[in-house]
């Protein structure tokens, strides 16, 4: 059956390539596309997610709804000196001429799943902004959607924005906080992503090696990201975090273990903003809501994804 999808995107490096694979895969429908403020000017995150949906040939079909320019509250800076400038290795600029749909984000998810209840999922690979300000103008999204993954979060691990937290969680705590108060979510967080979402040097040759489109794009934007990793982390190396959440939808069987726990996120300003507090002895009243992918099918994600990279099919092996 295949899942019909929204994907809220603060689009630069792996964003591109989780949109990639829910407008490839025959196993999703990708129904729109809501920009959030987060990893670069959002102005080029509108222009990166149209650029990718041209790419992969369904620009026409997949409208884009510029939605929170900043967040519910905080300041936040982007995180240029990890993508590049622009978002996409700081050597692309799409202009692509396509014009954004008419409507704003949050009221484009909400319009959406209340015309379809029950039939779409929210795929949440930035800050969680437009999705808390879809809260407040639907109270009732959590039961009009059939999941809400989010990727996010670290945890009980060291972040990757500050040592307490993850990006995403760290430039919105505020409404990271609501969404996971609010609604029954499917966490992929960083510790996850570093374990078992990471592309090594050996892993990257063959798709620098291939002549397609996608790998072609790939390797042009991961280039800055692994300079950063490689001076950061002593590691050529690139991270997949967007794109296994879109994989664990594509393919539900990739999740192994999932426990649910009580998570919290601390939006105060400090050392400590954006900490995700994952409850895993039980030791809070908090009620245990939010699914916690703790392991994948590492093998299997990387097939999937280098199919999509390599053939243009990320069902390829199915």
């Amino acid at each position: 059956m295949t899942r019909r999808i929204i994907v809220d995107t603060d689009t630069a490096g792996d964003d591109t390539q989780a949109i990639l694979l829910g407008a490839l895969s025959d196993a999703v429908e990708l129904e729109l596309l809501t920009i959030v403020a987060g990893n670069v000017e959002f102005d080029y995150q509108v222009e990166n997610a149209k650029y990718t949906l041209e790419l992969a040939g369904v620009a026409d079909e997949v409208p884009v709804y510029e939605g929170a320019r900043r967040p519910l509250v905080k300041e936040f800076e982007h995180v240029d000196h990890v993508h590049g400038a622009g978002g996409l290795g700081g050597d692309l600029f799409p202009d692509t001429g396509i014009e954004s749909a008419d409507g704003y984000g949050p009221d484009a998810i909400v319009e959406a799943v209340r015309e379809s209840p029950g039939e779409l999922t929210l795929v949440c690979i930035g800050p969680l902004t437009n999705i808390a300000l879809a809260l407040r103008r639907e109270p009732r999204l959590g039961e009009l959607v059939e999941e809400v993954v989010v990727m996010g979060g670290a945890v009980n691990t060291l972040g990757n924005d500050t040592p307490s937290a993850e990006f995403n969680f760290w430039v919105d705590p505020d409404a990271a906080k609501v969404v996971l108060r609010e609604l029954d979510v499917t966490l992929l967080d960083w510790g996850l992503t570093m374990r078992q979402a990471t592309l090594e040097s050996d892993e990257l040759a063959p798709i620098e090696d291939a002549d397609t489109p996608y790998a072609d794009f790939f390797t042009e934007i991961t280039a800055h990201l692994r300079e950063f990793s490689e001076e950061r982390f002593g590691s050529d190396a690139t991270t997949q975090p967007d794109s296994l959440a879109m994989a664990t939808v594509i393919e539900p069987d990739l999740v192994e273990e999932a426990p649910r726990y009580h998570v919290d996120v601390d939006e105060r300003e400090g050392l400590t903003r954006g900490y995700s507090m994952v409850d895993e002895l039980g030791i809070t009243e908090g009620e245990a809501r939010t699914r916690v992918v703790e392991t994948i099918d590492e093998a299997r994600f990387k097939t999937i994804f280098t199919d999509m990279l390599l053939h243009g099919d990320p069902d390829r092996s199915r």
